[in-house]
């Protein structure tokens, strides 16, 4: 998934476990061709189970990252702890923000951070993640529905009965017609950018425009009102993750306004849209429809939640840090601007206040590989050999706050620790980045541009500093961050490198690669992951075989060697991994950064310590 608002860089990563509650029936054991239990889904949960310790150990709060390089690394205090205690029920929550959303229409909405905000706040989705930091956030929850599906068909078709009594927040019942609408409607050309495992996986989804004209899809059934049956083209014994994405909350045909419904999603959550000024201000009030008995996960515990959008992100730290009056109610939306790190590692009360989990996305330079130069690998190479990782880590947070990238899925995926696949000194090789150039037939260089979001401009220059030192001369374009996916997802215009990232929304090589690489999917408008445009035939063959795969050990394997095959085809260069530092106002309770979110802050739980020191 893309990882937020491009300079916090996001795309969502999920470190998930499978709990007790997911009891797989004989159903999914018995895949096709397989007589006896399916080793994949057999040894699924203990493989989830087995990627959440490493990770703890590998990515999220060791006393030596990487990334600190001498010993305990202070942005790391407060990981997997909840901060401010238990919040008091009142009392307006601020979000003080340097950008809109992207997309808040639950068919739209991808990026991490709109994610968690709007999956938290405003819509409900058949299952969910726990509430809860460290690895329990990664245990999954039933939400609309009553379990977490039950499979048959050898795990192509998936069965969800809703809980009884869910409303919208005009009272209205919540129906298994309005998920099956909203997954219809997810494939709209007029709304892009949004998850595609439905297309990826839906039997029949080939082709498919949309509800538009009366046409549905055929391999989403809905038998009755409370029940809702998904039929797939090929097995998914880990559907119930994807069914935790923003495609399969509710959407009232009623209330459905195309484009529009992003300025005012309706709601099936415990909040609902006061007023909403794009790029100024959104507010949101309670929804009274909503009933906590039926949801365990959120607690809804502020009156109003007010996000104020437009501040310069600097302006963000420097009240965040003083904390003074309605400021002590504040929590960001994007993450500590690198220059504001000094100020709040340096002093004990303030760092008490951060939250630095670790998102274990892997930003990259991503080259349009179907556009000369960079349809040349050689070329492709010179950029990763020319790009000087110490530089953007540098420009990035410095290295309390990020580790280079060494391989693309992040180390989650690799056991705990990326490899050094290419073995390039992380300043870089301009020597040999030239002698390719120099064999590409660009021996003087050439010119290009990147696109890098306004809070990433100094990543950009870091960037063209490192490749203008081989002779590649870089112009940098910035982009306010609530359009910069729209800008990059457009195939036809966009620049030549673009400087974004991509997160696995569970732990699996099936979420990072085929997303990230499979030509197969790329769109004209909205495109999202396969920022490269990269289009290879032995690529995709192999990812399709590594699909096929029943044993679970026997994939993941093979999507590791398939990282290091990609890499070497060099569609991007990756450059760092990041934390995500969160600094809250004095007044916050209920604060933790959630592993399933990339590690924002988790809505679902967030309040105040005192609600009458909130502002009205």
């Amino acid at each position: 998934m893309d990882n937020g608002a491009p300079d916090t860089l996001s795309v969502q990563f999920h470190i998930t476990m499978l709990p007790v509650t997911f009891q797989p029936t004989e159903a999914v054991r018995l895949l096709p061709g397989v007589t006896r239990m399916n080793k994949r889904t057999r040894t699924l949960a203990t493989a989830l189970v087995t990627t959440l310790a490493l990770a703890v150990t590998g990515c999220s709060g060791s006393d030596t990252p990487g990334g600190a390089r001498n010993g305990k690394n202070p942005a790391t205090t407060n990981s997997g702890a909840v901060l401010g205690g238990t919040p008091q029920k009142g009392g307006t929550l601020t979000v003080l923000s340097n950008q809109d959303f992207t997309h808040l229409d639950p068919a739209r909405n991808w990026v991490m951070g709109d994610m968690d905000f709007g999956t938290r706040l405003l819509y409900r989705t058949l299952v969910t993640y726990a509430a809860a930091p460290g690895t329990r956030g990664g245990e999954l929850a039933p939400d609309l529905a009553e379990d977490l599906g039950t499979p048959s068909n050898g795990a192509r078709t998936w069965t969800f009965k809703l809980k009884p009594g869910l409303k919208y927040e005009d009272g209205t019942p919540i129906t298994s017609r309005d998920i099956k609408h909203n997954v219809e409607r997810s494939f709209s050309p007029d709304l892009p950018g949004g998850p595609d495992y439905a297309a990826r996986y839906l039997a029949g989804a080939e082709g498919y425009q949309g509800p538009a004209g009366g046409k549905h899809l055929a391999s989403v059934k809905t038998p009755d009102e409370r029940t809702i049956v998904f039929e797939l083209r090929t097995p998914f014994a880990e559907f119930p993750f994807a069914a935790t994405l923003p495609t399969f909350a509710p959407v009232p045909p009623s209330q459905d306004k195309g484009p529009q419904y992003d300025n005012r999603p309706f709601s099936s959550g415990p909040y609902k849209v006061d007023s909403y000024a794009r790029d100024k201000r959104l507010v949101l009030v309670r929804n009274t429809h909503w009933d906590p008995k039926t949801d365990t996960v959120r607690k809804a515990y502020p009156d109003r939640i007010v996000v104020t959008m437009g501040l310069k992100a600097n302006q963000i730290d420097d009240r965040l840090i003083a904390a003074a009056g309605p400021d002590a109610s504040a929590v960001p939306w994007d993450k500590l601007r690198p220059e504001s790190t000094p100020k709040v590692l340096t002093k004990p009360d303030i760092r008490a206040r951060l939250l630095a989990e670790s998102t274990s996305c892997t930003e990259m330079v991503q080259m349009h590989t179907g556009r000369a130069p960079f349809d040349d690998v050689r070329v492709r190479r010179a950029v990763q050999y020319a790009l000087d990782r110490e530089a953007v880590l540098t420009a990035s947070g410095g290295p309390a706050l990020n580790d280079p990238a060494t391989a693309l899925m992040p180390g989650v995926l690799f056991g705990g620790k990326q490899p050094d696949t290419l073995g390039i000194p992380l300043t870089g090789d301009v020597a040999k980045a030239k002698q390719l150039l120099k064999e590409a037939g660009k021996p003087d260089g050439f010119t290009t541009r990147i696109t890098v979001s306004n809070g990433d401009k100094a990543v950009g220059e870091a960037v063209q500093q490192s490749l203008g030192r081989a002779g590649i001369k870089v112009t940098i374009e910035t982009v306010d961050p609530s359009a910069f996916y729209d800008t990059i997802g457009d195939t036809k215009n966009r620049t030549d490198l673009v400087y974004t990232g991509w997160c696995p929304d569970y732990p699996s090589g099936s979420t990072f690669l085929p997303f990230v690489f499979d030509g197969r999917y790329i769109k004209e408008k909205g495109n999202s992951g396969n920022h490269s445009l990269f289009r290879d035939d032995t690529t995709m063959k192999r990812m399709d075989q590594i699909a096929a795969m029943t044993d679970a050990d026997q994939a993941a394997k093979a999507w590791r060697e398939l990282d290091g095959q990609i890499l070497a085809k060099a569609p991007t260069a990756p450059a760092v991994v990041e934390r995500r530092p969160l600094l809250i106002g004095t007044n916050i309770a209920g604060a933790f950064g959630h592993t399933s979110y990339g590690g924002q802050l988790d809505y679902a739980t967030v309040g105040l310590k005192d609600p009458s020191k909130s502002a009205n």
